[in-house]
């Protein structure tokens, strides 16, 4: 299973999210397919993707929020699995994308000798899915968890494929101001 077709899967159930990525190859597929102004790009702080998704859950929660993270980024960070799952905020789903690399190294990461990505997300107590092996499961996951209003992490296994280029075409400072136009739009100072 490809990480891209997972994300052109479920694109356009971000319409009405606050999305946070990853830097690196999640960044630029989800840019590939259309940039929306709801989409932050978290650059150059690989591991805090599911920090800053719990903090915009926490102080906007009735907006829904979505992480699209890695396995290398959440590898970095675990502790932010049992924080999330402290907090619990209602409208929160991380979605992981595992492909057993770091890709921008490509160099095997710990879920490629036995670290249980799912094991540890589920004894944090979250409402957890298994890894999914067929586009149209994970589409439906999605879709029932932006529905649940539950704190839901979604970890789906993918191939170790990824963009010829791991950058998107906004410039960090765009990004910053495209980022704090999301909270002006949502009447959040």
């Amino acid at each position: 299973m490809l990480r891209l077709e997972c994300l052109r899967r479920f694109i356009r159930k971000l319409q009405n999210c606050l999305v946070v990525t990853i830097m690196g190859a999640v960044a630029a597929e989800l840019q590939s397919l259309g940039h929306r102004p709801n989409f932050f790009y978290l650059q150059h702080a690989m591991g805090l993707a599911s920090s800053m998704g719990l903090g915009l859950a926490l102080c906007l929660p009735e907006q829904q929020v979505i992480v699209i993270d890695g396995d290398g980024s959440l590898l970095m960070n675990l502790g932010s699995l049992s924080t999330m799952a402290r907090y619990r905020p209602k409208k929160l789903v991380h979605v992981v994308f595992d492909n057993e690399v770091c890709s921008q190294s490509e160099v095997p990461d710990a879920t490629s000798t036995g670290t249980d990505l799912e094991g540890i997300a589920r004894a944090s107590a979250f409402r957890e899915w298994p890894p999914f092996v067929v586009w149209r499961v994970f589409k439906a996951a999605v879709s029932d968890a932006v529905r649940s209003s539950e704190l839901t992490t979604i970890i789906a296994k993918v191939e170790a494929t990824g963009p010829t280029a791991y950058v998107t075409d906004l410039s960090l400072l765009e990004n910053r101001f495209h980022s704090a136009g999301i909270f002006r739009a949502l009447g959040k100072h």
